[in-house]
């Protein structure tokens, strides 16, 4: 079952029929622009695909002819809305763009490959015409890796694999699944769930991101701290590349040399397009619950996550919002039509308890029963510890009936003269700290610098969601007044002094999520000169004419 296109945003996430919630909370925007420190918001709507004029295709007609031939002439697509909906993903740098109609990265034309001989015809083919490659799955990428590019090829073409989504072969006994790289979250999980399995990879993407872009993107799900990422789940993958197809074993263990597995995650499309993967599963988990926090501040809620994830409790999720996003969360809930009587009683908690700077932390346990039980139990002890107040599990039901729904805010928020941008950045527990502090304070810095209004800010808002036995990630979210007519080159000033403070304070660049073009240096700030050269040397061995996604994953 693949998605239709045609009933999603063309400029903005998800379903184009999805409601905007928010006119009914009257008192969230006025809130809002007195956080930021303006006096009103401001109407941006985006411009509508009929305003917007669209390049010329590049693509000739005998190419197209050609293309037609090859594959099927309904598979090779050039109308407006297609080269439009393909223009890019969904960081903020593409939305930008692509809201105010600047279309001119569009690709040429779509092509929707049925197979992988298909994928390997057109990889052919557009390597003897030097027309450059960008894969593409669900389009949601974050960090612009799907936004193509002009540079000097002939063309660009895109390859849309969302008809390549059977799966192939569930194995319960190895408790493996076996499926094309197109097929999208709910899909795969449908047919699992049936079976009683599940791969557990819940990004907040999940209803509109594929297999294949999960491991090109080294995406992490929600529930990581059990299900792992990636590396973590997959045994082997099929690559179709302008050399021919490059397939792995799927042996639950080899020491014959490195895998090629390793490889494809996080490759960006750079190296070949993923056309089929094998994944390790999990039983579908006996027990499942959660229960909510509050801790007196961040670092608090830091320590008893660190205790937790080294002590091996049974845990799904241990998700620490700071002060800020705490107080940003509680002030849509607060501000609603009805607040419900949690929300009031959590106020009033919190009052009489003096928690001035409260974090909310959201736990989930899954797995057997017994265990679950023990390892929630085993963590409430470890947050009293650390000061914590424990609430019930209600705040987790409802993050989990609406985590899938938060990036619609983006859209309403871009409508109203907003900009939200994230990064996510990883280190070591001793360092996290100073990582935090670090980036706050740049992000801080950097948008009091380029808002256009002396009194407006930003709000810079942080949580931890996926943690390790020796560290965690940082995922920073902030919101800002936009420098309407300067908005490219505002995000471009925030986005560096953020990630030279990652880089400062012991950071990576980029934990999950690829660097893309959004973040073209990244990874030649993280790999020596050495390591460098042998990506380059892979990169051609595999893609002599440099006609897969270039411009990505690292430096020419």
């Amino acid at each position: 079952m693949a998605i239709d296109r045609n009933k999603l945003r063309w400029n903005g996430w998800g379903w184009a029929s999805h409601p905007d919630t928010f006119p009914t909370r009257s008192g969230v925007w006025p809130w809002l622009a007195s956080e930021l420190g303006m006096p009103s918001l401001l109407a941006t709507p985006a411009r509508p695909l009929e305003d917007v004029w669209l390049t010329p295709s590049r693509l000739t007609a005998a190419d197209r002819r050609i293309l037609g031939r090859l594959l099927d002439s309904e598979a090779v697509r050039d109308d407006k809305f297609e080269r439009a909906s393909h223009a890019g993903g969904r960081s903020y740098r593409d939305l930008l763009r692509l809201r105010g109609g600047d279309l001119g990265d569009a690709p040429d034309a779509v092509v929707y490959p049925r197979s992988h001989l298909d994928v390997l015809t057109l990889l052919a083919f557009a390597s003897e015409r030097s027309i450059a490659v960008v894969p593409y799955g669900g389009g949601t990428s974050a960090a612009g890796a799907i936004a193509p590019p002009r540079l000097a090829h002939n063309g660009v073409l895109t390859v849309d694999l969302s008809a390549m989504h059977r799966i192939e072969n569930v194995d319960a006994q190895s408790l493996t699944v076996s499926a094309q790289a197109g097929i999208f979250g709910p899909a795969l999980e449908q047919t699992l769930s049936a079976r009683g399995l599940t791969l557990g990879h819940f990004p907040q993407s999940f209803e509109f991101s594929t297999l294949g872009g999960w491991i090109a993107h080294g995406g992490a799900g929600q529930l990581s701290d059990r299900y792992g990422g990636p590396e973590d789940w997959l045994t082997s993958v099929e690559v179709a590349t302008p050399r021919g197809m490059l397939r792995d074993s799927d042996f639950p263990a080899s020491a014959t040399g490195p895998r090629m597995t390793d490889l494809m995650i996080g490759s960006e499309g750079a190296f070949g397009i993923i056309t089929r993967a094998t994944v390790r599963l999990h039983r579908a988990a006996e027990a499942t619950t959660g229960r909510a926090y509050f801790f007196r501040n961040f670092a608090s809620g830091v320590a008893a996550i660190r205790d937790a994830m080294q002590s091996c409790l049974q845990i799904a999720m241990l998700r620490l919002s700071d002060a800020e996003e705490t107080k940003f969360q509680r002030a849509l809930d607060r501000l609603g039509d009805s607040p419900s009587i949690l929300q009031r009683a959590s106020a009033a908690i919190l009052n009489s308890w003096r928690y001035d700077q409260p974090c909310l932390l959201l736990a989930a346990f899954e797995g057997a029963a017994n265990s679950v039980q023990l390892s929630k139990k085993t963590f409430s002890a470890i947050a009293r510890e650390h000061g914590a107040l424990r609430l019930g599990s209600g705040p987790v039901r409802r993050w989990q009936q609406s985590r899938f729904s938060g990036p619609y805010l983006r859209d309403t928020m871009l409508d109203r003269g907003l900009g939200i941008d994230t990064l996510e950045t990883a280190t070591s527990w001793s360092n996290l700290q100073t990582l935090y502090d670090g980036v706050k304070t740049a992000l801080e810095h950097a948008i009091a610098q380029t808002v256009p209004r002396p009194l407006a800010h930003g709000i810079v808002m942080c949580h931890m969601g996926h943690s390790w036995a020796d560290g965690a990630a940082l995922h920073f979210t902030y919101v800002f007044p936009r420098a309407l007519g300067e908005e490219l080159g505002q995000a471009e000033a925030i986005g560096r002094a953020a990630l030279d403070a990652a880089r400062a304070n012991g950071g990576t660049i980029k934990h999950r999520y690829g660097a893309g073009a959004d973040h073209p240096p990244c990874y030649a700030q993280e790999k020596d000169e050495l390591a460098l050269d042998v990506m380059r040397a892979i990169k051609n061995t595999l893609d002599p004419q440099g006609i897969l996604n270039p411009g990505k994953l690292m430096p020419p």
